[in-house]
């Protein structure tokens, strides 16, 4: 049998994505023979303007062998322990989408479905008060996770905010050294076989690349997987219509708290991301209802003075209609865009590399091994989709036509079916292995004042008195681990230190 092994790799964009990809790829075909080039112009800048991440990306930072005490520093990350949603039912109102474990599990119910019985009980009780992340980001301090300690530290989570221009830089070197080699040219084209494959890269001044394998990390223009190889593009404005953003960094106001905050405005949403050396704050709004000086005017009003001239990005919600065609892989911005509400741009990449890894392929590039990478990515698009669109669906708000469109805009079958499902009885039914757990979709149902008209009968089996005697241990639990972590600035200027020594 003949050897029909990928011995080349070339990846084409730098910036976060690029780079993550090269580092993945180096790392799991170390000692394969597999070369791996990436080709990055100098002329063409990235998109990033700082990122809020979600907990998976510690496992790919593990997977890639990164020292923590080194990148915080590097990328001036700071902790993240979930998103603060301010004014999206109401203005004034405010909930929290934390990380890590509710409560605890009663006689094998999840906590959530006490949580409903304890209020068609009479009792108030509110969703921060059962989590530790909510807790502790409500007060501006941090805990790690551990889990030895039984209780609230076991089942803490936690993700990052960090600096994607510095990232990317962070993670270039970490690439080079372990033998990717980089290359500082711009793609002029693609060239192709007879049967629809990348043949080269052309390069502008001369000279070609040729790969077995392409992956395509060169942003919204798709340069390989769009405009190549005409993958297509299913535009999703029909339910997400924010089309533009506008990202301008600000100086510090106070000590950075350990969360990403999410605030409705106008005509979409601002998002305020602290990092060590500054805040990254945005406006995702839809041009069909603020033009872009009126969002940059409401932008401004909100953050006060920035640090430097707000920048313009355009883009279509979707995704690709294959975002693995031929021998070429998109990964990013090349692969589709969901506006950045639940952090999920870094996270699509790395489960886009994950699925790859799962799929990889030979030189002979299977076309059902193709499908099912398509149709897994496919389906991991939708979800993310489904669940952003929650936030907006189900507002109370009608004080501007951007959110009286969103309560009467149409959604799509499987979110209307689990907007019903919940509403009846509380369940939502995520698939094993998504990423937004039951958990999840709970808090946003909750912070959103959807009540479901009966909870879990299961719930019923437990002696409630017990489970009410319960609720106050669980709250206090939560009060002393709170009361005894020190502040998110002092748990950052403790890492730089042990870094710097």
């Amino acid at each position: 049998m003949s050897d029909r092994s990928i011995r080349s790799i070339a990846i084409v964009g730098g910036g976060t994505a690029g780079w993550m990809a090269a580092c993945l790829l180096s790392q799991t075909l170390r000692g394969t023979g597999c070369a791996i080039t990436l080709v990055e112009s100098p002329d063409i800048g990235t998109v990033g303007v700082g990122e809020a991440t979600i907990p998976p990306i510690f496992d790919f930072l593990k997977l890639i062998e990164v020292d923590l005490d080194a990148f915080i520093p590097a990328t001036q990350a700071t902790f993240k322990l979930g998103i603060k949603f301010d004014d999206w039912r109401a203005i004034g109102d405010s909930y929290w989408h934390p990380f890590g474990t509710f409560g605890v599990s009663i006689d094998r119910r999840p906590f959530h479905h006490v949580f409903h019985k304890a209020r068609a009980q009479g009792l108030d009780p509110t969703a921060p008060q059962f989590s530790l992340a909510a807790a502790l980001g409500d007060a501006g301090r941090l805990a790690h996770p551990d889990p030895r300690v039984p209780g609230p530290l076991a089942g803490l989570r936690q993700a990052l905010h960090f600096d994607a221009v510095l990232v990317a830089r962070f993670l270039r070197d970490h690439a080079e050294r372990r033998g990717v080699r980089r290359l500082e040219r711009e793609v002029a084209e693609a060239k192709l076989r007879d049967d629809g494959f990348i043949e080269a890269l052309a390069l502008k001044g001369g000279g070609e690349l040729a790969a077995d394998l392409y992956i395509d990390c060169s942003g919204f223009r798709g340069l390989l997987i769009e405009q190549a190889l005409g993958a297509g593009y299913e535009d999703w404005t029909r339910w997400l219509p924010c089309d533009r953003a506008l990202a301008a960094p600000t100086a510090h106001a106070g000590p950075p708290p350990p969360y990403t905050q999410a605030v409705a405005m106008d005509a979409g949403w601002r998002w305020r991301i602290p990092l060590q050396h500054r805040v990254g704050n945005g406006y995702v709004y839809s041009s069909a209802f603020i033009d872009d000086g009126a969002a940059q005017d409401e932008l401004l009003s909100a953050i006060g003075q920035p640090l430097a001239e707000p920048r313009k990005l355009s883009f279509t919600a979707g995704r690709r209609k294959t975002m693995w065609s031929r021998n070429c892989v998109a990964l990013g911005l090349a692969s589709g865009f969901l506006e950045p509400l639940e952090s999920t741009s870094i996270h699509l990449v790395c489960s886009g590399l994950y699925k790859l890894l799962d799929h990889f392929p030979d030189r002979d590039f299977a076309s059902v091994n193709i499908a099912a990478y398509n149709r897994a990515l496919a389906d991991e698009y939708e979800t993310y989709r489904d669940f952003i669109l929650l936030h907006y669906c189900v507002t109370a708000r009608d004080d501007t036509a951007f959110w009286r469109d969103r309560t009467a805009a149409p959604l799509p079958d499987r979110l209307a079916e689990r907007l019903e499902l919940y509403r009846a009885c509380g369940r939502v039914d995520a698939k094993p292995g998504e990423l937004f757990t039951d958990l999840s979709w709970f808090y946003i149902f909750e912070g959103m004042g959807v009540t479901p008209k009966a909870y879990d009968p299961l719930v019923d089996a437990s002696n409630f008195q017990q489970v009410r005697a319960v609720l106050p241990e669980l709250t206090a639990r939560i009060a002393a681990v709170v009361a005894q972590s020190p502040t998110h600035e002092a748990a950052l200027a403790a890492i730089v230190r042990r870094s710097a020594a």
